[in-house]
Formats: structure tokens, C-alpha cells, sequence
């Protein structure tokens, strides 16, 4: 059995698509937050590993082809924001101040956390990316000389655990303006936490889209900063 599923080239992609898939059905069926499918995907994925002892190299191979959909995936959201346009150009003093807050209150946190346990330079960089988008969060992670396989795990949680826990947060800060629940979620959460986004609504889908890209794009800016201070 092992020397079959070892030897396909595509193990890894399908192993990942039908985990996957699995995540959507638990979802739809049981409707709790914490199903998450993605959550659901890396568990399943990681025991089917551990029970027919495959290293992740060979599951790499084939899973690889799902890497390469990151970045068109992640310049795909930039439709629904064109869609949102008008709340854009009404509320872009507001956008761009709860942005610049957000990508400060993660680095300084990460920043301060980094201290607190005694890291690396390395280790702080290696966390530094964790609330950005994984095909921009990876790069950065390599450039600063970070642990990159670290960096994109720190990026899956942080997303995953946004997505779980987004509506009841807002609810919980009592967080009402559409807008406002977009950035809060796309800055602290990225791709994965603007799916949440998005079935919130149409604005909230756009505005965490648009924290996406100008997380990333501050994040990377403010980088060599945050790395002085260190």
C-alpha cells in the first residue's frame, strides 16, 4: 500500500483535495465554527502521513501544484473590492488608519512577545509575517533569513484561527460597521479569515480583501524597522 500511494506523482494534490473536501462536508453538515475545513485538511493529512509512515518530501511532490494557485488566488480578491468601490473611496481615511493600526499592534506585539521568551533574531523574523498573506509572509520569511517552514505554519494558524473565531469576536467588541469588521478580519487574519469575511457579507469580503494587500505591502516596508528596534 505504501509503495502505491509513494509512487504517484499527484498523491500529495489528491491526498490535500479529498482532506479538504472532507473539512467542506463536516462543515456543512455540523455547522460549527471550529470545523474549520482547512483545519480539518491539515489533520487528516498529517495522520494519513503518520499511519502509512510517508515522510513529507514524498507528499510534497505532488502537493507542491497546489503553491503555485497562492498568488492568482490571492490577486483574485481584488474582485470583490472593485465590487465595493464606492465604500472604498467614502471611507478611505478610516481604511487606511485601522490598516496602519493593525499591521502596528502585530508587529509590536510580535515584537515585544519575541523579547519577552528570548528569541533569535532569526526566530523573531521567522514570526514576524504570521498576520500576512502566505505567498507574500514566505518571501519575506527567506529575505529576512527566517525559518520559512515555521513562517508559513505561523501563518496557517493564525488564519485558521481567525476564520474560527472572527464572528464571535466582533460580536464580543461589539463591532458593528461592515467596513470596520472587513479590516479588523483581513488585518489579523489574511486569505483564510477574509473566507469568513466574505460570508459575513459583501462589504466585509472587500475590506478584508483590501487589508490583504496593504498588510502585506506595510508589513514588508515596516520590516527592517521592527528588526532595528529588536
Amino acid at each position: 500500500m505504501n509503495e502505491i500511494l509513494t509512487n504517484s506523482q499527484f498523491f500529495g494534490l489528491c491526498l490535500s483535495l479529498w482532506t479538504y473536501f472532507i473539512g467542506m462536508w463536516l462543515k456543512r453538515k455540523l455547522k460549527w465554527a471550529v470545523l474549520n475545513p482547512l483545519l480539518i485538511a491539515i489533520l487528516l493529512c498529517i495522520a494519513v502521513l503518520l499511519c502509512f509512515d510517508i515522510d513529507y518530501e514524498t507528499y510534497y511532490q505532488g502537493a507542491r501544484y497546489i503553491s503555485y494557485f497562492l498568488t492568482p488566488a490571492t490577486v483574485a480578491l481584488a474582485i470583490p473590492l472593485y465590487e465595493q468601490l464606492d465604500q472604498l473611496k467614502k471611507n478611505w481615511k478610516a481604511i487606511l488608519v485601522g490598516i496602519t493600526s493593525g499591521v502596528l499592534a502585530s508587529g509590536g506585539s510580535i515584537l515585544l512577545l519575541s523579547k519577552l521568551f528570548g528569541f533569535t533574531e532569526a526566530e523573531f523574523v521567522t514570526f514576524y509575517p504570521k498576520p500576512i498573506t502566505t505567498a507574500i509572509g514566505m518571501s519575506l520569511s527567506e529575505e529576512m533569513g527566517g525559518y520559512v517552514a515555521i513562517t508559513v505554519a505561523a501563518i496557517v494558524i493564525t488564519g485558521v484561527f481567525g476564520n474560527i473565531v472572527a464572528e464571535a469576536a466582533v460580536k464580543l467588541f461589539g463591532i458593528k460597521n461592515r467596513v470596520a469588521k472587513g479590516i479588523a478580519i483581513g488585518s489579523a487574519s489574511h486569505a483564510i479569515g477574509t473566507v469568513k469575511a466574505m460570508e459575513m457579507g459583501e462589504v466585509e469580503g472587500a475590506m478584508s480583501s483590501l487589508s490583504i494587500v496593504l498588510s502585506g505591502i506595510l508589513t514588508v516596508v515596516l520590516a527592517n524597522l521592527f528588526l532595528m528596534l529588536y
